[in-house]
Order: C-alpha cells, then sequence, then structure tokens
C-alpha cells in the first residue's frame, strides 16, 4: 500500500523561479537557495548582490528580494575568493593613549563604512613595524600608516612589494608614497606670531619627538617664525618628550621653578598642553594672566570648558576623506603617480593665550 501525507505550503514552492527553497530550519540559506529561489544561476546572485551593471535591474531587484524573504547573508569570505579582494582595510596605530588617535580612527570609520569597507586596526608591537608585513598576506586590501617614524622602512617595504598604503598625519622624506597631512611648519608658525604678537619675549617650547615628522617640523616652524621676529628661543627654555601628558606635567615644573621664568610656553600637541595646563594650575600659576599655553591638533578636550585650549587645528574629517580616497583610488590604480595632499592649519583662540604681563 503507498501512504500519502499532506504536502506543506513551503514545499509546494520549492521549485522554479520565484519560489522559496524549503531548508532545514538549523541551516543558513545559501546563494543555491537564493539562485532557485530568483530562477538564475548563482554566478548570477553573486553579481546581482555586489551590484555588477552587467545584471539587469529587474533580475537584480528579484535576487534581491529572495535573498531578503531567505535572510541570506552574503559570505564575506565567499565574496572575497571570488573578487580577490578582502573588503578590509587597515589602520596601523600605535600611541593609542592620545586622543588624537582615537578621534582620528573614528573619522577613518565612517569613511570607510561608506565604501562598504571594514577597518581593521593594528598595531605595531612596541614599535616594532617587521611585524606590519603580516599586511601583506591578503588579509587586507590596503593599509592607512598613522604613527610612522622618519626612519621607518616598512613605506619601502611595501612599496616594493606592490602593496596599497597611504601615509596620514606623519610624512617619510624619501618615500615617494600616497600622504595627506597638515602644514605643520605653518601651523607651528603661526603661534610663534600670535605669542610674540601679544607682547612676549621669554618664550618656552615643549617639543615633540624628532624622530616623527609632526615634532620634526612643528619645531622647525616654531623656531624659524621666532628668527623671523628676532625673539630668541633659549636652550634652557626647550624641553623635549613624548607626545603625552606626562611630558607637559613635567617639563612646565621645570621650566616654571628656573629664572627666567617665560610668560608663554609653545607644546608640539594638545596632550602636551593639557598636562603643562595641569601642572601649572597645581603650581598656582594663572593662566593666562602669568603664563600662555598654547597646544596643536585641536581635539575634542581642548574645547572643553575645564581647558578652553588655544591650539591649532587640523581638520581632521577632512584629513581622513583626503586619505581614505587616495588609498582607494591606489588599490583600484596601482600605477597611478603619488600624490601628497598638505592640508592648512588654523590657529584657534580660546582661553589660555592673553597678553604678556609686565
Amino acid at each position: 500500500m503507498v501512504a500519502f501525507r499532506a504536502v506543506t505550503p513551503s514545499e509546494q514552492l520549492s521549485d522554479g523561479p520565484g519560489r522559496v527553497p524549503a531548508t532545514d530550519g538549523d541551516r543558513r540559506p545559501t546563494s543555491h537557495d537564493v539562485a532557485l529561489a530568483a530562477g538564475v544561476s548563482q554566478p548570477t546572485v553573486s553579481r546581482a548582490l555586489r551590484g555588477d551593471p552587467s545584471v539587469a535591474a529587474a533580475t537584480r531587484q528579484r535576487v534581491v528580494e529572495a535573498a531578503a524573504t531567505l535572510g541570506y547573508v552574503p559570505s564575506e569570505r565567499g565574496r572575497s575568493l571570488s573578487t580577490r579582494s578582502s573588503g578590509r582595510i587597515g589602520v596601523v596605530v600605535e600611541d593609542l593613549g592620545n586622543p588624537f588617535y582615537f578621534e582620528l580612527l573614528d573619522a577613518l570609520h565612517d569613511r570607510l563604512e561608506r565604501s562598504d569597507k571594514r577597518m581593521v586596526v593594528l598595531t605595531s608591537g612596541r614599535g616594532d613595524p617587521e611585524r606590519l608585513e603580516r599586511l601583506v598576506d591578503g588579509s587586507t586590501d590596503g593599509v592607512v600608516l598613522t604613527t610612522t617614524l622618519l626612519g621607518s622602512e616598512l613605506p619601502a617595504r611595501l612599496l616594493e612589494r606592490r602593496f596599497p598604503f597611504v601615509l596620514l598625519n606623519r610624512i617619510i622624506d624619501d618615500v615617494a608614497a600616497d600622504s595627506c597631512s597638515v602644514a605643520n611648519v605653518d601651523g607651528a608658525a603661526t603661534i610663534a606670531a600670535a605669542l610674540v604678537g601679544h607682547g612676549h619675549g621669554t618664550i618656552a617650547a615643549i617639543f615633540g619627538p624628532a624622530e616623527t615628522s609632526t615634532g620634526r617640523d612643528r619645531e622647525i616652524g616654531f623656531r624659524q617664525a621666532l628668527d623671523k621676529h628676532r625673539v630668541a628661543l633659549r636652550p634652557e627654555l626647550t624641553r623635549r618628550g613624548a607626545f603625552a601628558h606626562e611630558t607637559g606635567h613635567r617639563a612646565i615644573r621645570e621650566l616654571l621653578s628656573d629664572r627666567p621664568r617665560p610668560t608663554a610656553v609653545f607644546c608640539a600637541n594638545d596632550v602636551i598642553a593639557i598636562g603643562a595646563l595641569n601642572a601649572a594650575r597645581g603650581l598656582g600659576i594663572r593662566v593666562p594672566d602669568e603664563l600662555s599655553i598654547v597646544g596643536f591638533d585641536d581635539i575634542a578636550m581642548a574645547g572643553w570648558e575645564v581647558f578652553q585650549l588655544t591650539t591649532v587645528r587640523q581638520n581632521l574629517q577632512a584629513m581622513c576623506e583626503a586619505a581614505t580616497d587616495l588609498l582607494l583610488a591606489r588599490i583600484a590604480e596601482p600605477d597611478r603617480p603619488p600624490e601628497q595632499h598638505v592640508l592648512p592649519a588654523r590657529l584657534v583662540r580660546r582661553a589660555t593665550l592673553a597678553r604678556a604681563p609686565h
């Protein structure tokens, strides 16, 4: 005897175009299921879901609707195998203790997401760039280098391997590579002119690391501008250190313990400046009545009411937009000539700059 059973609605629709194939409730739908439901081949499903213009609009719509009905999510691994692209962009940072880099990462994430790219944050591991050669293993399509030192060999090695990258915030002198930075020399010169314009003659400086382009160029710009205005920067009124709060905090206590006392201090970035500001206030020094303090970067903290730091602004959003555009263009066209974008720097006047005390 032949046994008969009722046929469920889902089984009735399991064959032919536009019909939903039956799937095990515990199994994720596949591109094969979408192809059956849409009445197309599996390669057509792949092309339609990645927006290939060779797929007719009506076919693409049918595939998209079938995928939505089934709850199908394309496999990133499968997509990378078919397109030879990971869809991921690496961002190399080292100084995660600096709020500047959190703001930079946030801006980069937004820009990459708009380009349907995933951001992978990579740290160099105690300053050892050799570990970053894992970038070329195919796990990323390109990389943004944000904390590269002047003596780093990594950019040259990436060029040799024809691996796409862009330098953001920092530059390397002897490597013909895509880069996007701010006009550090001009920005520091603007600060020097503002201090001199406010009548300051005894000026101190807390410079950043000389092995970074930002530290070097901001020092060059500041010194050159003071020379132009015929104002001496005395060696005993200069300090140097990492772009860190402790650098500014320690330096200002030293600078204010000796004579002559400076009436103004330039700090190579905002984090150093905030450290200097905290130390000055801890010593009972009135800022800016007794001591003017100026930073560089204009991180979000600089504008907080508790700080109100005068500083130089670099447009991080515009920098990240430009750097991302350069990198995506390099990925698409590996042999294009390298471009160097330098964005302007602008003085932002707040409450830590005033005329020199009599």
